[in-house]
């Protein structure tokens, strides 16, 4: 595993695995070696799972994390981690989302978080708009997935919902933890509280774990979302371009947003799934992880492929 490689197919090429190179315009379809499920397909999921690689988008490196699924030619899910987190800030829910469902999974940090490059200069307000319009096309088509299930929390929720905006034929679906379609009074108390806890507390040495800069980490993040021009921030026009399942899970006792931000995105997507969770932060899949799991595997279930009701069941090879 101490190779680098461009994008996750260039490992099995590397092993001198045949693929079908037809099937390299989608990663759900880059592993459909020309092999039936089985023991085969089995021995290299086993091999692929948890495969870690650089990908190189405008000039800079951005971690990745590539969970293979259970079946070729599945889904791919790609997560878009909130404003702090990370690759590893995600912990085991990737494993636990590519478990439950059976599709593939693919995780990787933003510039100036966790083991990426860091950022070229400060953010602008317009910074999620650039990470979705700009970036995330251009590391999806470096990594062959032309239709994800973007699964997006806080400041990853709104990069999905303008992804999604911007590109409506792409997304087979989102799943949105706690996103922000507009700036609230909570929200900026909310921060300016956290960079206290920064500057006075452990905090840089916890978020420490997860990111190899966590003072460009936090500084980025907690700057832009406090510069004046922030407040006006607001992507509620961007909701009447999508088209695709939405699934949106909000926590009540969110420190950084209110429901407002889930009847805002209902008003404009009168199709949106909600779930709503007590005793639940900003953060659902750490404070009630398996209502938040089970929810996600449900709605998920209805873009299952028919392959998916033969894994565990015989077949001829």
């Amino acid at each position: 595993m101490g190779a680098t490689f461009t994008r996750p197919a260039d490992r099995l090429l590397s092993w001198g695995i045949v693929l079908d190179l037809d099937g390299l315009r989608d990663l759900s379809r880059c592993w459909f070696l020309r092999f039936r499920a089985g023991s085969q397909w089995n021995m290299l999921r086993s091999r692929m799972n948890g495969t870690k690689a650089t990908v190189t988008v405008e000039g800079s490196r951005l971690e990745t994390l590539w969970l293979a699924p259970a079946l070729p030619k599945q889904p791919t899910i790609v997560m878009l981690h909130e404003g702090l987190g990370s690759v590893a800030l995600w912990k085991d829910f990737p494993r636990e989302i590519a478990e439950r469902t059976g599709f593939g999974v693919f995780v990787y940090s933003r510039r100036g978080n966790g083991n990426s490059d860091g950022l070229k200069g400060e953010r602008s307000v317009e910074y999620m708009h650039h990470e979705a319009e700009t970036v995330l096309p251009a590391l999806l088509k470096e990594v062959s997935i032309k239709h994800p299930i973007l699964l997006g929390h806080s400041d990853g929720g709104s990069i999905a919902l303008i992804y999604a905006s911007k590109y409506p034929t792409s997304p087979r679906a989102l799943v949105l933890e706690a996103p922000h379609v507009f700036v609230e009074q909570l929200s900026v108390e909310s921060i300016a509280k956290i960079r206290t806890e920064y500057e006075t507390t452990d905090l840089p040495k916890k978020l420490g774990r997860y990111h190899r800069d966590v003072d460009g980490a936090f500084w980025a993040w907690n700057d832009i979302w406090l510069d004046p021009r922030f407040r006006s921030w607001n992507i509620e026009s961007y909701l009447n371009c999508i088209t695709c399942p939405v699934l949106v899970i909000q926590g009540l006792n969110d420190e950084y947003g209110t429901i407002r931000q889930v009847e805002s995105i209902q008003q404009h997507i009168p199709s949106a799934e909600v779930l709503l969770l007590r005793d639940c932060g900003h953060s659902p899949h750490r404070d009630q992880p398996q209502m938040t799991i089970d929810r996600i595997a449900r709605f998920l279930s209805k873009l299952r492929p028919p392959e998916m009701e033969l894994v565990g069941s015989r077949r001829t090879m």
